[in-house]
This record gives C-alpha cells, structure tokens and sequence, in this order.
C-alpha cells in the first residue's frame, strides 16, 4: 500500500471516528433537560496494522456514561419528584458540549484536508506517469 493510501485511509478513520463522537454530542444536547439522562463520552482507539509500517489507525471506543453525580432539582409539582419534592435532572452541561462539537468540527475538517491533499497528490502522480 503507498504512503498516499495510507494517508487516505488515516484521515478516513479520523473522520469517522470524529462523526461518531459528534453523533454522541449531539444526543447529549438533545438530552440536556431529560431527566436522569447521564452524559456520553466516547474516546479514541489507536488500531495498530497488522503489517510492518502500516499505519496507525484510529477508530472510536466504547462510549462511557459520565459518572457524575446528577443534580437534585426542586419541584413538588414535578410528575417525577420525590415525597421532598426533588427529582434527579441531567449532567449535560450544554457549554461542554458546544465546544466539544466546536472541536469535533474541526477536527473532522482536518482530516477532510488531509484526505483532499492526499487525493490530490494521487491525482497528480497518475497524471504525470500518464505523460
């Protein structure tokens, strides 16, 4: 496989793992004022290849549930309060997970970049046997 595939395939697995996590972001902010709904985060994976000098992939891990504690919201007339009046809300704090978004974003248009420079150079090469 030459190093401009590879490059491809690199920035391929960016870019999924990137839509993945920002999948997961978004669940979390349509989730923001779900009751007991517990934050997802999910990390990255380095794949090693199998061959010698292949490249290290990256692929999305499974994804977590924050741990913690959910806040504690008063309100009597609430369909889910307690006798005390109080009902567990959500962790999601919608602040994290714009910027979380912000920097999957960008980081996804990197891999994009990289993808479209690889492709081009590729491009280039099969131009310049073909003369």
């Amino acid at each position: 496989m030459s190093n401009l595939s590879q490059t491809l395939g690199v920035s391929a697995s960016g870019m999924q793992a990137q839509a993945q996590r920002l999948r997961h972001v978004s669940e979390n902010i349509a989730n923001a004022d779900t009751p007991g709904y517990r934050r997802k985060t999910v990390a990255f994976d380095a794949v090693v290849a199998p061959a010698p000098g292949s490249p290290i992939m990256v692929r999305p891990g499974e994804v977590q549930l924050d741990q913690r504690a959910l806040p504690q919201i008063y309100e009597p007339g609430h369909v889910l309060a307690d006798e005390t009046g109080h009902y567990f809300g959500s962790n999601v704090d919608p602040v994290i997970e714009i910027a979380d978004a912000r920097e999957a974003q960008r980081s996804y248009e990197a891999n994009l970049k990289m993808f479209d420079q690889a492709k081009q150079m590729q491009q280039s090469l099969i131009e310049f046997l073909r003369r």
